[in-house]
């Protein structure tokens, strides 16, 4: 098939691309600066956000697209500035993505766009699965809300489009967990905030191996989690990476010193949602690393 990426030199896009490489997809990433990338063989980089691009000339025939671009929620403290670059780089990106399929003449199969669980707001009670709504607004479910609204235009010029909502993902050198692991590296690791929110995690791995599920099976449509199916209390999760590191967990972190260091950020650690792939599982997608303990032997390993 050929596939394209907006997004693909991040975190997730490389792992995506490595999974499309096994099965010699053609693979298109859209980027900013195409000269500077490089050269992978079977990737084809496009430029595009440029007033000079025309990414549509060479995606003809394209299968499917898969948009997982945005400014990182980790890339700084939550001044109101930041956070209208986060909405506005999500929203734009989209708004992109959608002029683009909207002048191809052949439309593609199906359309991925990156979302988060975010959108179902935080709880240590609920369980959310994909058709539950959201119970609160916070800046992150509102974000999600925008984003998702804004690819849903993208319906009218794709066979099916699919709201990749992510957990937080855990990588060996990207996104949180290297930040998680450092204090016990230090013999310093403990319980981050009370303990008892909600980790919905997922190995980068099964994210990659999920987008591709989804490109595949006809039946998958509208949102789906992005989590492993045994979400855990960060009060474990902290515990089982000391047990992985053999390393003491014993050095707590009140909520008040992460509100303190981090302001609106913390709530990325001390607030939570306990979410099920309900979607992936009904379509019997099989998770390589659906148990916490063996995703952190193999990342820290």
């Amino acid at each position: 098939m050929k596939i394209a990426i907006a997004g693909g030199s991040g975190f997730v896009g490389m792992a995506l691309i490595q999974e499309l490489r096994k099965e010699n997809h053609e693979i298109y990433i859209l980027t900013r600066n195409p000269e500077n990338k490089k050269p992978i063989t079977g990737v084809k980089y496009v430029k595009w956000l440029d007033q000079s691009a025309s990414p549509e000339n060479e995606l003809a025939g394209i299968d499917a697209f898969i948009n997982l671009s945005g400014e990182s929620l980790n890339s700084g403290r939550w001044t109101n500035k930041r956070k209208r670059i986060i909405v506005e780089s999500r929203v734009e990106t989209t708004r992109e993505m959608t002029r683009i399929l909207s002048m191809l003449t052949k439309k593609p199969a199906v359309v991925i766009n990156a979302s988060a669980i975010g959108y179902y707001g935080t709880s240590e009670k609920e369980v959310f699965t994909e058709k539950s709504e959201t119970i609160e607004e916070d800046f992150l479910s509102r974000t999600v809300q925008l984003w998702e609204k804004e690819a849903s235009r993208a319906k009218a010029y794709c066979g099916r489009l699919v709201f990749a909502r992510f957990g937080v993902i855990l990588g060996k050198s990207a996104g949180a967990l290297p930040m998680m692991v450092t204090p016990y590296q230090l013999f310093a690791g403990g319980t981050i905030g009370t303990g008892r929110q909600w980790l919905s995690w997922i190995h980068v791995k099964d994210v990659a191996r999920a987008l591709l599920f989804c490109v595949n099976h006809e039946a998958i449509n509208g949102p789906v989690n992005f989590s492993a199916p045994s979400p855990q209390q960060m009060k474990y999760f902290g515990k089982t990476i000391g047990t992985v590191l053999h390393r003491p967990h014993w050095f707590p972190v009140p909520p008040f010193l992460l509100k303190t260091m981090l302001g609106e950020m913390s709530t990325l650690v001390l607030e939570g949602q306990k979410v099920i792939p309900d979607v992936l599982q009904h379509h019997e997608f099989t998770f390589a690393y659906p148990d916490l303990k063996a995703a952190l032997h193999d990342l820290l390993k």
